[in-house]
């Protein structure tokens, strides 16, 4: 249908605008200008969000905290929005208390507070926030949209570029092209750029803060031989590697329950390959020491009982998450889960995936071409590692090439599909038992935690003993 013009305008066309030559589509109104079909000219924006970051910041003084390092100010689409963060963040830098009272009296005092909407909106920005503790995840919906504004913004530009007839083509790409890499350069340094401008004063001051602090034994592990050697840190990715039924999902599992059920930190074993039901059973089996047949088959002896009895509490109690995905997992995925814990304060102090090979492809290594998928995934959890700083460890299948050799020690070449896990990780921990080939092996029971890669310790062999029908790996001695 071919746009009518306002009343008081002068048509300048008969007919559809898109059909005019550029030189004289410039001079059609831009009320006559059809946008093509979906396209909405309002820019991204989300009041809601706005409204409840706002309101947030006025409920919680830990809100401010944490929105300050997300948003700057100009990401609003409101002016007013702006200019009464502006305030907030003003107030929470001079040692001010902000509530609607505190904040309104300085709006006042500015001069801006008829500006803002007066008084009564201040109230209402409270009453619209549904909960304070989420207030982090609005403002990142504001900076979202604020991006999607900037785009909006640089791609105007680059059209603009290109429609300039004086413009010699070459120069007209390179100024797009600049435009767009300063915009993905913007977007890049994230929430937290700090680091690009410090001084390395500053740097060395912190070193010695943290030697100052003590000894730091890393992340607690039920085998202080391997603790000794890895010193696990948040940011860290470990990668224990083997066979199919050589202890990987005994050895990740034994890590949570170690941490959570001994020493009481929060702790996540995300599972892709088992039931929660299977994962409560070697679990109960471990802390119990009752053997997975029986719990499996139902047929618990009084004695048995009796031994679950007496680590009911400490399991119950113990802050550890069995996440089983039905129908699997991304990597964006495990991030939106930890993202939502970080709001709620449950982030875990260590994360496991069992396995790393089944974890979904999210779209970035897709094509058919399953190295370009596993590559992918492993940088994601890396990255995740270093987002949220904790340590994951990831489950990694080892190929079969180290069954058709005569000697059955897994190397670091035997990581199945990717080169990516072995760069990726700061430590690859290669599992073998000698009874897994040979049952009637001297070494039965045993099992080689073959650290094949460490980058900030030495590499090694730890052997502990290998109880699986406990699901259970030993520091050596504790029970042989």
């Amino acid at each position: 249908m071919t746009p009518q013009p306002p009343a008081g305008e002068e048509s300048l066309f008969d007919g559809d605008p898109a059909m005019l030559p550029v030189q004289d589509r410039r001079a059609v109104p831009a009320s006559f200008r059809a946008a093509p079909d979906g396209f909405d000219r309002v820019p991204p924006q989300d009041g809601d969000a706005e409204q409840s970051v706002l309101g947030g910041l006025q409920l919680s003084k830990d809100a401010i905290t944490e929105v300050v390092e997300i948003l700057k100010g100009y990401e609003f689409y409101k002016p007013a929005h702006e200019t009464i963060y502006t305030v907030i963040v003003d107030m929470y830098g001079n040692g001010e208390p902000v509530d609607p009272v505190t904040l309104g009296a300085e709006l006042t005092k500015r001069g801006l507070i008829s500006k803002v909407g007066g008084p009564a909106y201040l109230h209402t920005l409270v009453q619209c926030v549904p909960t304070a503790a989420n207030t982090s995840y609005y403002a990142e919906i504001v900076r979202d949209k604020w991006k999607l504004r900037q785009v909006i913004e640089a791609g105007t530009a680059v059209t603009a570029t290109g429609y300039a007839q004086d413009a010699a083509p070459a120069e007209a790409i390179e100024a797009s092209a600049a435009r767009l890499l300063a915009l993905q350069a913007t977007f890049d340094m994230g929430k937290d750029p700090a680091g690009w401008d410090a001084p390395m004063e500053d740097l060395v001051e912190a070193w010695e803060d943290d030697q100052a602090a003590g000894e730091n034994p890393g992340l607690p592990m039920p085998w202080e031989d391997l603790q000794a050697m890895l010193c696990t840190v948040p940011g860290h990715l470990v990668i224990v590697a083997g066979r199919p039924g050589m202890g990987k999902s005994v050895a990740l599992l034994d890590l949570m329950r170690h941490l959570a059920v001994v020493h009481g930190r929060p702790a996540a074993f995300v599972s892709l390959e088992m039931a929660r039901r299977q994962i409560m059973n070697r679990l109960i089996a471990a802390e119990a020491e009752i053997p997975q047949q029986d719990i499996r088959k139902r047929s618990l002896t009084k004695e048995q009982w009796k031994k679950y009895d007496e680590v009911r509490g400490r399991i119950t109690a113990a802050p550890l998450r069995l996440v089983v995905p039905p129908g699997g997992i991304t990597v964006p995925q495990i991030r939106s889960a930890l993202r939502r814990w970080q709001i709620e304060d449950r982030l875990p102090h260590a994360l496991a995936i069992d396995y790393l090979q089944i974890v979904k492809p999210d779209g970035q290594g897709r094509g058919g071409n399953r190295t370009n998928e596993v590559d992918a995934i492993a940088r994601n959890l890396k990255e995740l590692a270093l987002e949220f700083d904790l340590p994951v460890f990831a489950a990694a299948q080892l190929s079969r090439q180290t069954t058709g050799r005569d000697s059955k020690v897994p190397q670091l070449s035997d990581l199945r599909e990717s080169g990516e896990i072995e760069q990726a990780a700061d430590a690859v921990i290669l599992l073998h038992r000698e009874d897994y080939y040979e049952p009637a092996s001297e070494r039965a029971g045993e099992i080689d935690m073959i650290v094949a890669k460490n980058r900030e310790g030495n590499t090694g062999i730890v052997t502990a003993g290998f109880r699986g029908r406990f699901s259970k790996i030993e520091a050596m001695g504790q029970g042989f």
